[in-house]
């Protein structure tokens, strides 16, 4: 595995002002990601999870702190730039699928790499959508599929983009328990073939137990750090 972190945040601060209040949602989270580690973030409902993913992400901006993700660090860019460095390095799974309902699986699927310009999408979505075993629903619109297949196309479109790093927002949290635990299996299945580093917010124990690392949140802050994997730490110093 290799020793560089693809994801470095230091004394990272959230805050939300409410008329007169100031909500403090995370609060001098500082943690560091090898590239190639699967590690879960765990908490109870507020602790801050999903906050932390969309900072580390660049899909918000911290009130202090910073986030350096493949050693570009986001607090310097503007929105394009972020755009840009997510299209290029992150791959997402959301709890809601997040599909564009006016479009197919198969174009779904081809969205970001249609968005780079690249030739083969098409091929590389077919392919995609085969390994998740939608390839005869190539044509069908999310509307027509269920929700573990929604899932599916959102697993196939977080790949396509070969993503440095695979940002999961309770990935199974809509599912049934079967289809949950099918989709778990499809995700560390991809992940493990494509060799990409996975930060996974989740309830689910479980699923965090396969992972390599468990960061567990309370109250913004970070309650716990643990490495589950002896000898293959996930925490850079």
């Amino acid at each position: 595995m290799s020793e560089t972190s693809v994801l470095r945040v230091e004394h990272l601060t959230k805050t939300y002002r409410s008329g007169e209040r100031t909500l403090t949602v995370l609060r001098d989270v500082s943690l560091s990601v090898r590239e190639g580690s699967r590690c879960a973030i765990v908490g109870p409902s507020g602790s801050g999870k999903t906050t932390l993913l969309g900072l580390c992400a660049g899909l918000d901006r911290p009130t202090s702190g910073s986030v350096a993700l493949n050693g570009v660090a986001l607090n310097d860019l503007n929105e394009d730039e972020l755009a840009q460095i997510r299209n290029q390095y992150v791959g997402f799974v959301f709890q809601t699928f997040q599909l564009i309902p006016t479009l197919t699986a198969l174009e779904n699927v081809m969205v970001p790499i249609e968005l780079r310009g690249e030739s083969g999408v098409r091929r590389q979505a077919i392919e995609l959508l085969n390994q998740v075993g939608l390839g005869e629903r190539l044509d069908h619109y999310p509307a027509q599929l269920s929700g573990g297949e929604q899932q599916r196309v959102s697993l196939a479109r977080a790949f396509i983009n070969q993503p440095k790093i695979l940002f999961a927002d309770e990935p199974t949290g809509n599912l049934d328990g079967e289809t949950a635990e099918k989709i778990s299996d499809l995700l560390f299945e991809l992940n493990e073939a494509a060799g990409t580093t996975l930060v996974l917010v989740t309830h689910n124990l479980e699923l965090a137990q396969r992972t390599q690392r468990i960061i567990s949140l309370k109250a913004g802050s970070i309650g716990s750090d643990e490495n589950l994997v002896r000898g293959t730490e996930c925490l850079l110093p």
